[in-house]
């Protein structure tokens, strides 16, 4: 049976692999994205997919996504919160209350604002799936991204607290943890390191494996396997987990 599947940060990097495994297997999928030139070049390249234009730390933007996605397929039973921002790099007491709330609105606002648009629908059919991203961070913890972090422990606070709630209704809540992603997010954080420390760029890649169990990054399919068989019948009984998708990230600097 097909899936009405809403992925949020649909555009590109992992959101955009997730989107179009779902749209393969012959789910109908619906994306937004901030990124007005992003999404329109998406859809343009790939008409399988519908989407809009969305700040999830907006709430009218929220709702104005889930009144366009359902106006085309119908109420949401799969919803991907995907969308996260790296927040500041700075000292815990050097933090400005603007990038905090920043952080905090739109990394767990913003998939607060989802959730509450996607689950009476859910409720009322007594079915549906919600797949959270966190991170691997909140369990190696990363001095100078207290904001980040603490928006991704509070994110994981809200899958877990969601799966007791929703779970009588027979509605699934779980989060995914990625570790070191091979996107242009990593390779941009890798050479920016390079060019602070004065190393190649395979020198520092391989020193931030060597903190990986698996001394490997994580490819975007790879998450998207995992949030596929999340949103599945195979995982009819999986939920209020933290799944990390990481080869074991063991620390970070």
């Amino acid at each position: 049976m097909s899936a009405n599947v809403l992925v949020t940060g649909g555009a590109d990097s992992v959101g955009k692999v997730m989107a179009l495994a779902f749209a393969a297997r012959g789910d109908r999928v619906h994306i937004c994205d901030a990124n007005a030139d992003a999404l329109a070049a998406t859809l343009a390249d790939h008409p399988e997919l519908h989407g809009t234009v969305c700040d999830v730390g907006s709430p009218d933007d929220v709702a104005r996504v889930f009144t366009d996605a359902r106006a085309w397929m119908g109420d949401i039973t799969v919803l991907v919160n995907n969308v996260g921002i790296g927040g500041p790099r700075a000292l815990i007491e050097d933090i400005s209350v603007a990038d905090w709330q920043q952080s905090m609105n739109v990394n767990v606002g913003g998939m607060l604002y989802c959730m509450q648009q996607a689950i009476p629908s859910m409720k009322a059919r007594r079915h549906g799936a919600i797949i959270n991203f966190s991170t691997g961070s909140t369990r190696t913890r990363l001095p100078r991204r207290t904001a980040y972090v603490a928006s991704k422990f509070a994110v994981e606070g809200l899958t877990l607290n969601a799966a007791r709630e929703l779970g009588p209704f027979n509605v699934r809540c779980n989060a995914i943890l990625p570790g070191a992603i091979n996107n242009a997010r990593m390779r941009k954080i890798i050479g920016d390191r390079a060019e602070e420390v004065g190393e190649p760029i395979e020198a520092v890649t391989r020193d931030m494996l060597r903190f990986i169990s698996m001394r490997t990054t994580v490819e975007p399919q790879e998450i998207a396997d995992m949030v596929l068989f999340l949103a599945s019948d195979g995982a009819n009984k999986v939920t209020g987990e933290l799944i990390s998708v990481s080869g074991n990230v063991e620390w970070e600097d």
